[in-house]
């Protein structure tokens, strides 16, 4: 047979393949933005990408083989998390998985058009990036982190363990944090508990001193962290934890490597469930899903740690039935 008369055949051959097997040989590798709060160094930031990538491979979707994820950290820097929101939008990637309120703000400003999957987001609808939960509406959907009747059960929690206290300071960065959203729960949550809930906005590390210079040597106060780019810098709430524990100030923390880095305790989601969640969303989107007709999601899954350590060292007894209701206990 001559060469030409083989080549021929050959192509007649591979049009007479079964439809999907061709679409198979020609599969375009798909591009998968994805913009974190944190620092790429953050303990906790490795594990969230871990778990994303792996809920990926469970629906077939391989990095390097048919998705590439173009991963960027912000370590919590406002101006960076525009620059390289700017810079993802600019890659024209299929899709947009974006971790932290004030991220998918950046996000917002560069696209209404780039799908947009949120991950440990507070107060979606709040913030403008949704209509409502059912129906977001537009460009983005995503996955809720806390709900604001959490607040309540941070206070609820703190008295178990310290009774006495009365006031308490609310820790958090009124730049990124969406506070308003856990005051409505705070507020008559601290009341029924006879609590004062004190406002206490930290924009730096140095400030986080002063703020709490009331409560030096006092009885009476505790703390509570609100979840946030901010305070989950290990900078921020490793200052919290150090003057907790040297001044004897009860606090709750949103994060459960916040009582394992020392914290009295921590009550919150399991961030680590949402990320490997939100691949189930990237996998519709990819598949033609719109995120408008995707509804918000709620947590599923909730973490009470307790640090025993911690709490003996500030002389605190901790009851036998909160011990049997905590994920976690370190001793």
């Amino acid at each position: 047979m001559r060469r030409r008369e083989f080549i021929t055949l050959l192509g007649g051959a591979t049009a007479a393949w079964p439809l999907p097997l061709r679409a198979q040989q020609i599969e375009r590798i798909r591009r998968i933005g994805f913009l974190s709060s944190n620092a790429e160094s953050d303990p906790q930031a490795g594990p969230f990408l871990s778990a994303f990538n792996d809920g990926m491979r469970q629906l077939g979707w391989i990095d390097g083989k048919n998705i590439k994820i173009e991963a960027r950290w912000a370590a919590a820097d406002l101006n960076r998390m525009a620059a390289l929101a700017r810079e993802l939008v600019s890659l024209q990637p299929d899709l947009i998985v974006g971790q932290a309120t004030p991220v998918i703000a950046a996000l917002q400003r560069e696209t209404k058009s780039i799908p947009i999957v949120f991950v440990v987001v507070s107060d979606p609808v709040g913030s403008g990036f949704v209509s409502s939960l059912p129906r977001p509406g537009g460009n983005i959907t995503g996955f809720v982190n806390l709900e604001a009747s959490m607040a309540g059960k941070w206070i609820e929690l703190l008295k178990e363990v310290a009774p006495g206290v009365t006031r308490m300071a609310v820790i958090f960065n009124p730049d990124t944090a969406p506070h308003a959203y856990y005051e409505s729960a705070i507020i008559p949550a601290a009341r029924s508990q006879s609590v004062e809930p004190i406002a206490t906005p930290v924009r730096s590390v140095a400030e986080i001193d002063k703020r709490l210079e009331n409560f030096n040597g006092s009885s009476d106060g505790g703390i509570v962290i609100l979840p946030d780019t901010f305070t989950s810098l290990r900078e921020v709430f490793g200052r919290v934890i150090a003057i907790a524990g040297h001044d004897r100030i009860p606090a709750i923390y949103p994060y459960r490597y916040m009582a394992q880095a020392g914290g009295l305790m921590s009550y919150g989601t399991d961030n680590a469930d949402l990320f490997r969640r939100a691949a189930t969303y990237v996998d519709r989107i990819l598949k033609g899903a719109a995120p408008a007709e995707l509804p918000v999601q709620l947590p599923t899954k909730f973490e009470f740690v307790l640090n025993a350590k911690s709490a003996r060292q500030q002389g605190l007894d901790i009851p036998l039935k909160l011990k049997a209701f905590a994920d976690e206990v370190i001793e």
